[in-house]
């Protein structure tokens, strides 16, 4: 087990990445804030396999994904019917523009993923592969048909020049 002051510790210092990833995948304020509570237990109740501070971060980002990929499928979830505008969401940076934000919580969750993890954890292609279990070929085709996307999304409001 741990203490509270270990818990309280990465709640500040990791807390604002784990509402983020979690909003990405959720879309919604109130199901990120579950989330949030979820890995903090999860956390808690596994402190003592954590080994490092790089490892913490990396293990925190997986519970992250995996918490929030099973509550998108659970029934009760798919049969919620709840509202709440993205765009305006305390865990987006303020100097992200409506419109990028937009452009990227509508992508499919498989692009938005590795654009998050990308641009707003500024992790490399290799580590994102290993987060996501994925091949670094992978992430990197990934990322480029994300750009596009977001590209095509986004004409007119921004020069791609």
């Amino acid at each position: 087990m741990c203490t509270k002051e270990q818990i309280k510790r990465a709640m500040d210092e990791y807390g604002n990445m784990v509402l983020r990833l979690a909003y990405t995948y959720m879309s919604n304020q109130h199901d990120a804030e579950d989330v949030f509570q979820d890995v903090f237990i999860k956390l808690y109740e596994h402190m003592d396999r954590i080994q490092s501070e790089a490892h913490m971060k990396a293990w925190l980002i997986r519970v992250t994904i995996n918490i929030c990929k099973n509550k998108l499928k659970s029934f009760v979830y798919r049969k919620m019917d709840a509202y709440e505008d993205g765009a305006h969401s305390p865990y987006i940076d303020n100097n992200d523009s409506f419109e990028v934000i937009s452009a990227v919580t509508s992508l499919p969750m498989k692009y938005r993923e590795v654009i998050h993890l990308f641009y707003y954890e500024g992790y490399q292609t290799k580590e994102i592969a290993h987060l996501l279990k994925k091949r670094e070929s992978t992430v990197r085709s990934l990322l480029a048909r994300a750009r596009e996307m977001l590209k095509n999304k986004l004409k007119g409001e921004y020069d791609f020049a």
